[in-house]
C-alpha cells in the first residue's frame, strides 16, 4: 500500500490488551513486599535502638545512673550539708577514718557525708565555694611504692594533669602511711600541696599517720586539733559532747527467701555459684587449690607452697604480680562471740544506712546471718581502735569496766598509755576484750556496725606465666604466736590455707576466692640485662618467678643476662626453701651466682646484708658498669633499709661519688625502675 507520496506503509493488525498485565501485577507485588519489609525492619531497628540503653544493655543504664549520682555537690546542696570527707583506701582504714570525721561534723554544726572519689566527679570541687561554710577533708593512704590507692587513682591524675581554679575551696588532709617505706605518705603530701597550688585554702595542717607506730593515736591527735582549727576558721562552737549516733539501723530479715541471703559473696549474690569474668576486687574467682605442700624440712615453723588453679578463668598474670586471697575467720572465734553475747548467730538481718543519700547502703553484703557476717565480712582478729572503746562504754554494766573503756577511749596521756599497753602490746582483739570485760554486752548488730571489714591478703606470686599459665603459686609462712596474756593468735589467711589440702580422690577439691593485683615489680624488658635479686625468707617468692622466666627464655635459645640471687634463712637443713630448684638453676647457668646466708648455722649470725657488704665489686659491676637492675623483696622495717644504705655506700666507694651524688644516683635508679622493692612491714 502506498500513499500519495509513493511511500510504502506496512499494515499491522492491532489487538486490544488489558491495562495491567500479569507481569505488572507480579512486579507490583514484589515492590510492595520490599517496601513493607524495608519500612518495618527500619522501624524495628529504630525502636530497638531507642530502647537499647534500658533493656538490651543494662550496663548503659548503670553508666547513666552512675553519672547522675556522681555529683557530690548536688547531694550536699539537696541535703543541707557542708562537709564532705573523701577517702583513698586500700585496706579500709582510710574509709573508717573518713566515716568518723563525717560523724563528728554534727558536733560542729557541719552535717557531713563520706564520699569515694572513684564514684564522684571530682571536677565539682570548683563548686564547693557555692556552699556556705563548706569543707572538704581528704583521708588518703599511700600504697605500694608511693602510689595512690586504686579508688583515688583518677583523682590523683586529675590533680596532676588539670589546672582547675579551686579558689574558695576549704580543705584539710590526713595521710595514712608507714615510715618503714621510702615514700612515706607521698600521695597525701602531694594532694595537700597541689590543692593549695590550685587556689584552695588549707584550714588545718596536714596530718601524717604512721601505721608502723600507732596510726590511731596519730589520727585522734590530728582530729582534735582539726576541729579546733575548723571552729576558729568558721567562727563556730562545739554543740557539746559527742553522742554515739548509729549510722545503720537494724532490719529483721527472718522472712527473706533463702536464695536472697548472702552467704559470703563479696558483692554479687550467688557470684560463687555463677562465676563471671572479669575477676577483680569485687568479683573474685573461686579457685581450686591444686597443690599445698610444706617447704620447711624441720623445725616448729611452717612455710607452705600453694598453687591456685586458674585454668578456664581467663585470668592472666605477669611475673612479679600479687594475688589477693579472701580469707574467713575461724569458726571457733565466731562461736565464741555468739556465746559471750548470748546471741543467735543464725538469725538473718540487714543493716541499712540511716542516711538515705549515701551511696553505701550497707556496711557489708546484706541480708545475711550474723554467722556469715562474723565469718566472711568483719575483722574480729585485729586490735580495735579507740572509737570502738567509746561505743562499748554504754554496754558495760560494771563501773570498773566502764571506767577502763572511758580511759582507753580518751586522748589523755594516761588513756593513750592504757590503750597502747592493754590493746596493742597485749594484742587483744574484740573477742579478748569481751572475755576480759565480762560486763560488756553490746548488741550484736551494733558490734557488726562497729567492726572494720575483713580485708583480703596479698601475696607475691612465686611463678612465671610463661611456665605456669594455668596456675598461680605463692609462698606463705604460717602465722601463729602467743601473746603476753598466753593466748594463741593465728593468722587469718595462712591458717585457713593450711587447712585447704587437695585430695587424690573424687571429692570436691578445696577452693578459695582470689584475684590478681597488678604490680610494678617487673623484669627488665631485655632478657640480656643483668639483675641482682635480694630476697631472704619468703622474699624469695617473686624471684622464683623471675628465674623461671629467664630459664624459659634460655631454653628458647635467647641470650639472658647475669642473674645473681642473695637468699638467707635460719638454717640450711631447716628452712632453705626451694633448695633443689635453685641448685638446678645454678647448674644450668640460668642463675649465675647464688649467695647464701644461714643466720643460725654458726656462732655469729650471718645475714644477706653481710654478704652484700663483702661483694661490693660485684654489685657495682652490675648496677654501675653494666646498668643492671637491682630488686629487693622482704621486710621493709630493717632489711630493705639496710640494703638501701649498703647500696648507697657501694655507689659512693666504687663509683667515687660523694654521699649526695650517691643518693642521687640511687634515686635515679629508682626513677628508671632499675632499683625496685616489693616489701612489707
Amino acid at each position: 500500500m502506498e500513499n500519495s507520496e509513493g511511500v510504502k506503509i506496512e499494515s499491522t493488525v492491532v489487538t486490544e490488551e488489558p491495562l495491567i498485565s500479569a507481569l505488572d501485577i507480579a512486579l507490583f507485588v514484589v515492590i510492595i513486599t520490599v517496601a513493607y519489609f524495608w519500612y518495618f525492619k527500619r522501624d524495628k531497628q529504630s525502636s530497638s535502638s531507642e530502647k537499647k540503653p534500658y533493656t538490651i544493655q543494662p550496663s548503659s543504664l548503670s553508666s547513666i545512673e552512675q553519672t547522675s549520682n556522681s555529683s557530690f555537690i548536688k547531694k550536699l546542696k539537696s541535703t543541707g550539708r557542708s562537709l564532705v570527707v573523701f577517702y583513698g583506701s586500700q585496706t579500709g582504714t582510710a574509709e573508717e577514718f573518713a566515716g568518723r570525721i563525717a560523724k563528728e561534723g554534727a558536733r560542729h554544726k557541719m552535717k557531713g557525708m563520706v564520699a569515694d572519689p572513684e564514684e564522684c566527679d571530682m571536677a565539682d570541687l570548683v563548686e564547693m565555694k557555692e556552699i556556705q561554710k563548706s569543707l572538704a577533708i581528704f583521708c588518703i593512704a599511700t600504697y605500694g611504692e608511693g602510689d595512690p590507692t586504686d579508688n583515688a587513682m583518677d583523682f590523683y591524675e586529675w590533680l596532676q594533669n588539670g589546672d582547675a581554679d579551686l579558689e574558695g575551696l576549704n580543705y584539710a588532709v590526713f595521710g595514712l602511711g608507714n615510715k618503714t617505706y621510702e615514700h612515706y605518705n607521698e600521695i597525701a603530701i602531694y594532694i595537700d600541696q597541689r590543692l593549695e597550688e590550685l587556689g584552695a585554702t588549707r584550714v588545718h595542717e596536714i596530718g601524717l599517720g604512721d601505721d608502723d607506730a600507732n596510726i590511731e593515736d596519730d589520727f585522734v591527735s590530728w582530729k582534735e586539733k582539726l576541729w579546733e582549727s575548723v571552729c576558729s576558721h568558721y567562727g563556730i562552737e562545739e554543740t557539746g559532747e559527742e553522742s554515739n549516733i548509729r549510722q545503720y539501723k537494724l532490719v529483721d530479715c527472718s522472712e527473706v527467701l533463702p536464695e536472697r541471703i548472702f552467704s559470703g559473696e563479696i558483692s554479687r549474690l550467688k557470684s560463687y555459684e555463677n562465676q563471671r569474668f572479669p575477676f577483680d576486687v569485687k568479683n573474685p574467682y573461686l579457685s581450686k587449690i591444686a597443690v599445698n605442700r610444706e617447704l620447711h624440712k624441720s623445725g616448729d615453723r611452717s612455710c607452705m607452697h600453694i598453687e591456685f588453679d586458674i585454668d578456664g578463668s581467663k585470668m592472666r598474670y605477669d611475673t612479679g604480680d600479687h594475688v589477693a586471697v579472701y580469707p574467713k575467720n575461724s569458726s571457733e572465734l565466731v562461736d565464741k562471740i555468739g556465746e559471750l553475747l548470748n546471741a543467735d548467730l543464725d538469725a538473718v538481718f540487714s543493716l541499712l544506712n540511716t542516711d538515705e543519700e549515701s551511696s553505701k547502703k550497707h556496711p557489708f553484703p546484706c541480708p545475711c546471718t550474723y554467722r556469715t557476717a562474723l565469718t566472711y565480712y568483719l575483722d574480729i582478729t585485729s586490735n580495735p581502735r579507740t572509737h570502738i572503746m567509746k561505743e562499748l562504754i554504754e554496754y558495760a554494766s560494771d563501773p570498773k569496766d566502764q571506767e577502763k573503756l572511758k580511759l582507753m577511749a580518751s586522748s589523755t596521756p594516761e588513756g593513750k598509755k592504757e590503750f597502747h599497753e592493754w590493746i596493742l602490746r597485749d594484742n587483744r582483739n574484740i573477742v579478748h576484750i569481751l572475755e576480759d570485760l565480762p560486763s560488756v554486752k553490746p548488741d550484736l548488730d551494733h558490734l557488726c556496725e562497729l567492726l572494720p571489714r575483713l580485708q583480703c591478703r596479698y601475696y607475691s606470686i612465686s611463678s612465671s606465666p610463661k611456665v605456669y599459665p594455668k596456675s598461680i603459686h605463692i609462698t606463705a609462712v604460717l602465722v601463729n604466736y602467743t601473746t603476753s596474756t598466753n593466748r594463741v593468735n593465728k593468722g587469718v589467711a595462712t591458717n585457713l590455707l593450711a587447712q585447704l589440702i587437695p585430695t587424690n580422690d573424687e571429692l570436691p577439691q578445696p577452693t578459695i576466692p582470689i584475684y590478681i593485683r597488678r604490680s610494678q615489680f617487673r623484669l627488665p624488658p631485655k632478657s640480656q640485662t643483668p639483675i641482682i635479686m635480694i630476697g631472704p625468707g619468703t622474699g624469695l617468692a617473686p624471684f622464683r618467678g623471675f628465674i623461671q622466666e629467664r630459664d624459659y627464655a634460655r631454653k628458647e635459645g635467647r641470650e639472658i643476662g647475669e642473674m645473681v640471687l642473695y637468699f638467707g634463712c635460719r638454717k640450711k637443713d631447716e628452712d632453705f626453701i626451694y633448695e633443689n630448684e635453685l641448685q638446678e638453676y645454678v647448674a644450668n647457668r640460668t642463675l649465675t651466682k647464688l649467695h647464701l646466708a644461714f643466720s643460725r648455722d654458726q656462732p655469729e649470725k650471718k645475714y644477706v646484708t653481710h654478704l652484700l657488704e663483702q661483694n661490693a665489686d660485684e654489685l657495682w659491676n652490675i648496677i654501675g658498669e653494666k646498668s643492671g637492675h637491682l630488686y629487693v623483696c622482704g621486710d621493709a622495717r630493717s632489711m630493705a633499709k639496710d640494703v638501701h644504705s649498703i647500696i648507697v655506700k657501694v655507689v659512693m666507694e666504687k663509683g667515687q661519688m660523694t654521699n649526695s651524688q650517691a643518693l642521687n644516683y640511687v634515686k635515679k635508679m629508682e626513677q628508671q625502675k632499675r632499683y625496685s622493692a616489693d616489701v612489707w612491714s
